[in-house]
């Protein structure tokens, strides 16, 4: 994966991170704080479609499965860092969203940074066979 590359996703998952943490800064509630239902059906959602916005991005990008896991994580680490200092500071940043709600958006984070790295991880170890 050329430096180029590995700039870019970097930029990317920084980008997707702030889109994201707006988006939940202005929708939270409606998503977190609605009904079960409501909440289910989005958790399911929002990593699936994250996901299919991933894989379309490494195949824009043309990186090769082999190198899908190491594209995922610097699409990934600029939202892990972020999103843990949101957390931990959850009523400053998401003022919308109740304290209580934490877990629940915590929940959305590691649901979707599971899937997507599993999938990148999964794309890698196949083609290592």
């Amino acid at each position: 994966m050329s430096l180029r590359s590995r700039i870019i996703l970097f930029a990317l998952g920084l980008i997707i991170w702030i889109v994201g943490s707006i988006y939940y800064a202005y929708r939270g509630p409606q998503v977190l704080e609605a009904t079960k239902l409501n909440y289910w059906v989005s958790f399911f959602v929002s990593p699936v479609l994250t996901a299919i916005l991933v894989v379309f991005i490494l195949k824009l990008l043309r990186i090769v499965p082999s190198d899908w896991a190491s594209a995922a994580l610097l699409l990934a680490i600029p939202g892990m860092v972020g999103e843990a200092v949101v957390l931990s500071h959850l009523s400053t940043f998401m003022p919308r969203i109740q304290e209580s709600s934490g877990g629940r958006y915590g929940a959305f984070l590691f649901a979707t940074y599971a899937l997507v790295l599993g999938i990148a991880e999964f794309m890698t170890l196949k083609a290592a066979t």
